[in-house]
């Protein structure tokens, strides 16, 4: 899997990235940035767009999901109650072509994608396990997590969330933690230094 990553406009400079299959094969995380920069990636590397995956609906992941579904008929995947059509979770149900189910994997070419339900940030926040490269979204950043005061927002659900991380960060360390904002890290990492992952190791 070949990942190019992107960002969002200021002053959130969210993540974005888009995950090729070196086969023809593309899917879109939480798409922020302009639209005509993912087709012009998608156009240069020959590929065709699968899916657009979201790690949970907050305005500043989603702001290209309509014009990539219209351009693309890209199905876009969300986790339930993220999709409000609100202006803090602008997405609307019409919006979204898939529910996430906790455990489900999802495949598109040669790349599948474990869901983990992981709310705390947003009621619908999911991380996304492909190979060894984890989309965290908002829920786990290098040595933080995400803010719990938003609406829809539970620090209670953010621990269970941080407990199942915790879980996988001691079967497998080495794998890559690529968030919504900031740097990269792996899980190794933040369970050794993260304080709120630390704490959900018990």
């Amino acid at each position: 899997m070949e990942i190019t990553y992107l960002h969002g406009p200021a002053p959130l400079y969210t993540n974005s990235y888009i995950a090729l299959d070196g086969e023809g094969a593309a899917v879109v995380i939480d798409p922020a940035a302009g639209a005509g920069q993912y087709r012009e990636i998608l156009e240069k590397k020959g590929a065709k767009l699968a899916a657009i995956l979201l790690t949970h609906g907050h305005y500043d992941h989603v702001g290209a999901v309509r014009a990539l579904r219209q351009e693309t008929g890209a199905p876009v995947y969300l986790g339930r109650g993220d999709a409000a059509g609100s202006e803090i979770f602008p997405l609307g149900e019409q919006d979204v072509d898939g529910w996430y189910a906790d455990g489900e994997t999802l495949a598109f070419g040669g790349m599948r994608f474990a869901v983990t339900a992981t709310p705390g940030h947003s009621q619908g926040c999911v991380c996304l396990l492909c190979g060894d490269v984890l989309f965290t979204g908002d829920t786990l950043f290098a040595g933080d997590i995400g803010r719990t005061d938003l609406a829809g927002g539970s620090m209670a659900d953010m621990r269970k969330s941080l407990a199942k991380l915790a879980a996988l960060a001691g079967a497998q360390p080495d794998v890559q933690v690529l968030p919504g904002h900031g740097p990269f890290s792996t899980l190794g990492d933040e369970a050794q230094s993260n304080p709120y992952l630390m704490a959900a190791r018990g």
